[in-house]
């Protein structure tokens, strides 16, 4: 039994698959999806390095560094980030050979079956569906700190349809956007390590150096173990849409160029936007910072507080206006992710077929609206009756990251099997992935590991509503298997990897070996440090 089957391989052949030089490689249009190729090398790139960093790493490490400490946040970013390498790994590997049809989600599905792919994909829903809902209301809360006579369910409402507006324009707007807003933040965050340390050597007058004063005082850790096992979900959630290259490899012009350079970068992000972050964070506010469990946005960032602290106090305007760039990056991922994971999943017939319609930009329609209407479930925050309710919606993301990561690993491995059971050699590979099968492995360890032990802190003392929010989406994921395989496949057995068809879903690149084009009058100052950063990151 093969996962694809014969009217898909006719409709694969007919268009690009059959060959990867044939002249079909070459359509402006994705032919299982209907998705537009339009994201450029340097959108892919750019997604890839800024694109995740949102308000979670400005706002909720604050919550992180509250809960766990100074040393939490650093043992909690690395052991996640050495994680996030790993599938990344998987990911170039895979999505460089496989750029077309639904990213890692459809793979699932091809090389063991439609039930983990259901998994992955629905899983992969809920997790940018928190996120959506949660920073509109963020970026609600801080247009309220600027204009309180507006009502929070108005600004909500009017960025829903803004956005929505935008997402219409298509893919090539979302990357040329995501591209300019990925730079803001990376210099934002560049700055702020630089105030840091001449905030911490004493160099803001009035203020003596201080050093590493705050692990010392009030200490490294605030909770022991306990507090470590919470940074780790925190941690997830900000490392969370580092894979979201493999859903824009679909809508790439030359994926096999962009996707490489891109996973190459994992690194970099690691060390300088979270490592960076874990460190500084540390530095500059302790743990015990009454500011950190405020009720303003803008106080909960340890960005905002240490300016605070260092004597500006006008300067949380500019890290509000910060933050708000990163919210409006992060509602346009997650429309982008959220609605192009259920359009997947419609292609592949694990949602109804309707929500895979895209009309002549390649906007899935029917999935962007749907899930932008998901999003609306943050009015249920402005109301006191159900804002207990909204939080543990938002909840649930947690642990989605980890059933994803696993997936893609595990995938990782099946893949690597029919390549090797079909006679196929490594070599033939366009990208190979470091240290496998070693990545892979530690992956699914430590992700089922994580998945397990997220919850812990709601044992001691029990807390069933906290019990459930941290591990309802493991039964929920099991039922969903065995509901997919014995009613759609009819089988719990994995598809027979003889039998899978390697060449589907490969193309080459659009625009060949050329590199872009840039204009010559566009050859501004900012244009060569751009060029510098990307041979930096590159």
């Amino acid at each position: 039994m093969t996962l694809v089957d014969e009217k898909d391989t006719t409709r694969y052949a007919e268009s690009e698959l059959e060959s990867p030089t044939s002249v079909g490689e070459c359509l402006e249009f994705d032919p299982q999806s209907g998705v537009k190729r339009a994201l450029k090398d340097r959108h892919i790139s750019l997604l890839a390095l800024g694109g995740v960093i949102g308000p979670g790493c400005l706002i909720g490490a604050g919550n992180a560094l509250s809960k766990g400490g100074p040393l939490a946040l650093i043992l909690g970013f690395g052991i996640v980030g050495l994680v996030c390498f790993a599938v990344m790994e998987s990911i170039g590997e895979l999505i460089t050979l496989y750029p077309s049809g639904g990213g890692f989600t459809s793979l699932a599905r091809r090389f063991h079956s439609e039930a983990l792919s259901a998994i992955c994909g629905y899983a992969y829903v809920v997790v940018f569906f928190a996120v959506l809902a949660n920073e509109y209301n963020t970026l609600s809360s801080i247009m309220q700190f600027w204009g309180p006579q507006v009502p929070t369910y108005g600004y909500i409402l009017m960025f829903w349809a803004f956005f929505m507006a935008f997402q219409m324009l298509g893919v090539g707007a979302f990357g040329e956007c995501e591209y300019w807003l990925a730079w803001f933040k990376i210099l934002g965050l560049v700055a702020y390590y630089i105030f840091s340390i001449i905030y911490m050597s004493g160099g803001v007058r009035g203020r003596p150096a201080f050093g590493f004063q705050y692990w010392h005082n009030p200490g490294a850790l605030s909770h022991g173990f306990k507090g470590i096992a919470v940074v780790f979900v925190f941690c997830s959630t900000f490392y969370s849409g580092t894979e979201s290259v493999a859903l824009a490899a679909t809508e790439s012009r030359n994926p096999r160029r962009a996707i490489p350079l891109a996973v190459r970068q994992t690194l970099w992000r690691i060390l300088v936007v979270y490592m960076g972050i874990a460190i500084f964070y540390g530095i500059t506010v302790p743990y015990n910072d009454v500011n950190l469990g405020s009720s303003s946005k803008t106080l909960k960032s340890p960005v905002g507080i240490a300016i605070v602290r260092a004597g500006w106090s006008g300067g949380v305007h500019l890290v509000n206006a910060f933050i708000l760039v990163t919210c409006v990056s992060a509602i346009n991922s997650s429309l982008y992710i959220g609605s192009r994971t259920i359009s997947h999943l419609a292609h592949d017939g694990l949602a109804p077929r309707f929500f895979g319609w895209t009309n002549r930009r390649g906007v899935p329609v029917v999935a962007l609206v749907t899930f932008n209407l998901l999003g609306l479930i943050s009015l249920m925050n402005v109301s006191v009756g159900a804002s207990n309710a909204y939080g543990y919606i938002v909840n649930l993301s947690g642990v989605g990251v980890f059933i994803v990561w696993g997936v893609i690993s595990y995938t990782h491995i099946r893949f690597r099997q029919a390549w090797a059971a079909q006679g196929r050699s490594t070599s033939e590979l366009p990208y190979k992935s470091l240290f496998y099968p070693v990545t892979p492995i530690f992956s699914i360890a430590i992700n089922i590991f994580l998945a397990l032990i997220q919850g812990w802190t709601s044992l001691s003392p029990f807390s069933a509503g906290d019990f459930v929010d941290a591990y309802v989406l493991l039964p929920a994921a099991g039922i969903l298997f065995l509901g997919i395989a014995l009613m759609k496949s009819r089988t719990l057995r994995p598809v027979d990897l003889k039998t899978i068809n390697l060449q589907v879903g490969q193309r080459a690149d659009l625009d060949g070996d050329k590199e872009e084009v840039v204009d010559s009058k566009s050859r501004t100052a900012l244009s060569r440090l751009q060029n510098l950063a990307h041979t930096l990151f590159g």
